[in-house]
């Protein structure tokens, strides 16, 4: 019986935490990546690559890091920042809300923390956009503090190590992981990182991403192998347990692209409280404001005033966002102004502002921060010199 339940819960056998714990760190010096952020583990460098990792693979990430320590290589730097600059700068990393988390995060930095980074579980808690794995990561990689972390990674990584079979998503998955998480973390503080929790913990999410992958996990060149109850029960490919798939939702948009007698490029910001906000946009839109092209071309009019008539379809780009699979069919547009006497404030000229279309030289769109699919279309009609109708 207490061989069984050992197997059961080998988080329990210290002798069995300790071979493994040795073994992963061994590994990892041998065959873990050389990455900026490990290179000068500071926790500013932590925090910034943390957040860019969530939801993007490393090797996309690493030349963004590099660009982002360029531009804001301190707390001060990134409080300071334009967001604009801010957001033009994330561009083509997606999920926009990290880096304005990290921006109001920097500013309570400066405000709270006199622009020094916290070295406070609760108080790096607290920053926008930190929950309790990336203030763990955070405190651990930078500062060897022995805190649990789990994240994608790590949780098939010890859902496999002690044979839980279970979706990790369910609140008892979470719960039994995050025990074993902080049972395996080492507790000792020591000035040691070849050893301590910084080197535990990225070793642990190292050999998820390279060899205890979701599928096809390379078994036979795992330090682990020969402690890991999954392998030894044939059970690496199905553990951690399936979730169900996501159903995802068809959303048809419609992009219009439309130019004045100048060449400049009709767009906006962005407004506060959506999705996307303080980004640039072409005039797009679907469901419920528009169904079908007629109805996109109802649309912008009533935005500008006068009449917009849409044209040749010049592509169809498709992508995905969440839960759903946008088609976005571009075309381009001729927009008839209101006569003068109909119109107190024309909005074809002048500063943009929030809400409001204007028009911008394609210089100018260089600068200016945009979604993929935006940026495509432009980039397309340059490098396509489409001849667009005017206004």
């Amino acid at each position: 019986m207490p061989d069984r339940d050992r197997h059961q819960r080998p988080e329990t056998d210290a002798k069995w935490r300790s071979a493994l714990r040795r073994r992963l760190i061994d590994w990892f010096h041998r065959e873990g990546r050389t990455l900026p952020w490990r290179s000068e583990p500071t926790p500013y460098r932590v925090w910034v690559s943390e957040i860019m990792c969530q939801q993007t693979q490393i090797a996309t990430v690493l030349p963004y890091f590099e660009r982002f320590m360029d531009a804001y290589p301190d707390v001060r730097a990134l409080a300071d920042a334009e967001e604009q600059e801010l957001m033009r700068l994330w561009e083509g990393l997606g999920y926009y809300r990290r880096a304005r988390s990290m921006h109001q995060a920097a500013r309570q930095i400066i405000e709270r923390h006199g622009g020094e980074f916290p070295l406070n579980f609760d108080d790096v808690l607290a920053l926008p956009g930190v929950g309790r794995y990336t203030a763990g990561a955070i405190l651990s990689i930078s500062t060897n503090q022995a805190y649990p972390i789990l994240e994608g990674n790590t949780q098939r990584v010890f859902a496999r190590w002690i044979g839980w079979s279970r979706p990790v998503g369910e609140r008892e998955s979470q719960k039994r992981l995050w025990a074993f998480a902080e049972a395996m973390v080492p507790k000792r503080q020591s000035s040691d990182r070849h050893r301590g929790p910084a080197a535990f913990n990225q070793a642990a999410m190292e050999l998820g991403a390279l060899i205890c992958t979701p599928k096809q996990p390379a078994c036979d060149r795992c330090p682990a192998a020969t402690r890991c109850v999954a392998k030894r029960e044939g059970l690496q490919e199905t553990i951690p347990g399936r979730v169900s798939r996501v159903q995802y939702e068809t959303r048809h948009e419609y992009a219009l692209v439309l130019r004045d007698e100048q060449g400049r490029w009709l767009g906006r910001i962005i407004p506060a409280g959506s999705r996307y906000a303080g980004m640039w946009e072409l005039p797009r839109v679907g469901p419920p404001e528009a169904t079908d092209l007629a109805s996109a071309e109802q649309w912008l009019a009533t935005q500008l005033g006068g009449r917009v008539t849409a044209g040749a379809r010049l592509t169809t780009i498709r992508h995905g966002v969440t839960k759903y699979r946008m088609v976005v069919d571009v075309h381009v547009a001729r927009w008839q102004p209101p006569l003068a006497s109909q119109v107190s404030d024309p909005r074809s000229s002048g500063e943009l502002q929030a809400e409001e279309w204007s028009f911008r030289h394609p210089e100018e769109l260089r600068e200016l921060p945009m979604g993929v699919t935006t940026r495509k279309i432009v980039r397309l009609q340059q490098s396509e010199r489409q001849d667009l109708f005017l206004i």
